[in-house]
């Protein structure tokens, strides 16, 4: 059974850090494309960071320079590193895990409130 499961989400003060987590299993890891989207109230989905090939991320460009994608292939873990955090980040964040099949896996999601 495919689970991604998400944690790290919270209240956090603009400014401030969180670092997302998503476990995975069920699935062969290193064989998947991980990436980081979120949903913020009345919006749709969108992504956030993603890996497009060996050693090489995309991000979109609110979140440049701010955030960090990065895996643990050991521990089937993907990571998003949220610095500078802003009330616009606000959002369920989900994890992806997206196969060259076309078959795609979703996490249910953590929440990140950025807001003092």
């Amino acid at each position: 059974q495919v689970q991604l499961v998400e944690s790290g989400g919270g209240l956090v003060q603009p400014g401030g850090s969180l670092r997302l987590s998503c476990a995975a299993s069920g699935i062969i890891f290193t064989r998947s494309v991980m990436g980081w989207y979120r949903q913020a109230p009345g919006k749709q989905r969108e992504l956030v960071a993603r890996f497009i090939g060996i050693g090489s991320t995309d991000y979109t460009d609110s979140v440049k320079g701010r955030f960090t994608i990065s895996r643990d292939n050991a521990k089937n873990t993907v990571y998003l590193q949220m610095n500078s955090l802003k009330p616009e980040d606000t959002a369920i964040y989900y994890c992806n895990a997206l196969f060259s099949s076309g078959i795609v896996y979703w996490g249910k999601g953590t929440l990140v409130t950025v807001s003092s």
